[in-house]
């Protein structure tokens, strides 16, 4: 029977197959106007958001470079040397410290002492000299804990001399003095002294003699000559002859006049000349040996002190070594301390002030600071220097807190992420993105709330608070609102 009708089964196999087909590719193939409608949006529907409980903080950010501060190139006057100025030791190394009565270098032997100050060096002190130098010298020995004499005196007095034994005893050197030859002429100006002295003693000695009155024995003499010349007038006119008389009385006449001259005072003129002349000499052998005696104080060299200003400070680059001959700057130092220096807009600037903390993003994690000063940024080179307006930026720097030395080599040189919260409020708010403000009819702020279940939104009032971050703190006015509801955004 199948294979009498094979003909009609392959038709109908044929048949069944292309109708099975043609469904498959109806369910492929879409007319125009259904891929039309296909296409059209969705009907839209409401953007909503959750009301967050979140603390919202407002900071300004910007990045610092992390340096020592007030960099200076270091010289040491060198023009008094006798000789080249060798460096012969002492040589600090970078990162050393310097701070008052620290050494320098070692130029010749000799120390070069530091002390805090900012009146570069221009001459030798010694005892006689005053001037700015002076005060400022003693100012420094007095920062050193060393007493130099009254500060309020700029006079390089024998007390300061002393102080200026007491610093190089205490920075291990001998005080510079005269030497040999000062001392030769000390002892020679002694001398002078004493001979003076010994001219006065003899002219004053001599002058004594003259002025002196005359002794009991010459008193006692001249007397009995005159009564014995008297007695022998009375004599001769008892019975003498007239001759004998006249004798006699011109006998007492002359014994009267010896005795006067005798016993008057003589005439010193000459002695007291003398006197004079050998006081004049005595007090210019004193001048003399007081002189020499300052000259034998200890004094300042030109080339073994330096001033810094702003002390400690920190020593970042060395230009010498041990045996080399100083030609310029030997060295740069900077401040001690580490300070991150960044740069913010005039409208950044306004809203920090001294004192404000900060954040640094250190290598090993958050670290504290505090903004030590915030100054006009110094225009570039050949700019106007008017106002901080003209280049409308500000330099700010910050003082980190208690950095370790791990940290300080680690971040040094590189710059860093500095936060400096302005505002924030005080814990978690109610907080809703921008976005989902709207203004009122009044000026009032709105939120839109979202009850769900295709329920009809319904404007809520708003008070705001601290923007930051995308968002910002709300209060419904009818206090109606919760963290978690929702608000819609974007309409």
């Amino acid at each position: 029977m199948f294979a009498g009708n094979r003909v009609i089964w392959v038709m109908a196999t044929v048949a069944i197959v292309a109708l099975v087909a043609g469904l498959g590719l109806g369910q492929l193939i879409v007319s125009p106007g259904q891929a039309a409608a296909n296409a059209e949006a969705p009907a839209a529907g409401l953007i909503t958001v959750p009301i967050e409980n979140r603390r919202l903080a407002n900071d300004v950010t910007m990045r610092g470079d992390a340096t020592y501060a007030d960099s200076v190139e270091v010289s040491i006057e060198t023009g008094e040397l006798a000789g080249p100025p060798i460096v012969t030791g002492q040589v600090p190394e970078v990162a050393a410290i310097f701070d008052t009565a620290s050494i320098a270098l070692e130029v010749a032997g000799r120390p070069v002492i530091v002390l805090p100050g900012d009146l570069p060096v221009y001459r030798t002190l010694r005892v006689g000299v005053s001037g700015p130098d002076v005060l400022q010298f003693k100012q420094g020995l007095s920062a050193a804990g060393i007493d130099a004499g009254s500060l309020d005196s700029d006079v390089f007095d024998a007390q300061t001399a002393s102080a200026v034994t007491a610093l190089y005893a205490r920075v291990g050197y001998p005080a510079p003095t005269g030497g040999t030859e000062v001392a030769s002429a000390v002892s020679s100006a002694e001398a002078g002294v004493t001979s003076a002295q010994a001219s006065v003693d003899n002219a004053a000695g001599a002058l004594t003699i003259v002025q002196g009155a005359a002794s009991n024995v010459d008193v006692l003499e001249q007397g009995n000559l005159v009564r014995s010349a008297e007695r022998a007038l009375a004599s001769a006119r008892a019975g003498g002859t007239p001759n004998e008389i006249a004798d006699a009385g011109e006998a007492v006449t002359l014994a009267v006049a010896r005795r006067d001259q005798a016993l008057a005072p003589r005439d010193a003129s000459a002695e007291q000349a003398a006197v004079t002349a050998a006081k004049a000499e005595l007090t210019r052998a004193a001048d003399a040996l007081s002189d020499a005696r300052d000259g034998a104080l200890a004094y300042l060299p030109a080339g073994e002190v330096l001033y810094l200003p702003g002390l400690p400070r920190r020593v970042d680059e060395i230009s010498v070594k041990r045996g080399s001959s100083i030609t310029g700057p030997v060295m740069r130092v900077s401040g001690a301390t580490l300070v991150i220096s960044g740069s913010a807009t005039a409208s950044d600037a306004a809203l920090l002030s001294v004192g404000a903390p900060a954040i640094l993003a250190m290598p090993d994690g958050d670290q504290t600071a505090t903004i030590s000063s915030i100054v006009p940024a110094e225009p570039a080179s050949g700019a106007a220097t008017s106002s901080a307006a003209a280049s409308g930026r500000f330099t700010v720097l910050f003082a980190p807190d208690a950095l370790t030395d791990e940290q300080i080599q680690a971040v040094q040189g590189s710059n860093v992420r500095v936060r400096i919260p302005v505002s924030s409020t005080e814990g978690e708010v109610l907080a809703v993105p921008l976005a989902a403000l709207t203004a009122g009819p009044g000026g009032e702020s709105r939120v839109e709330f979202d009850p769900g279940d295709g329920a009809e939104t319904v404007l809520v009032e708003v008070t705001t608070g601290l923007a930051a971050e995308g968002f910002v703190e709300i209060t419904a006015i009818d206090g109606s609102l919760a963290a978690g509801d929702l608000v819609v955004v974007g309409r």
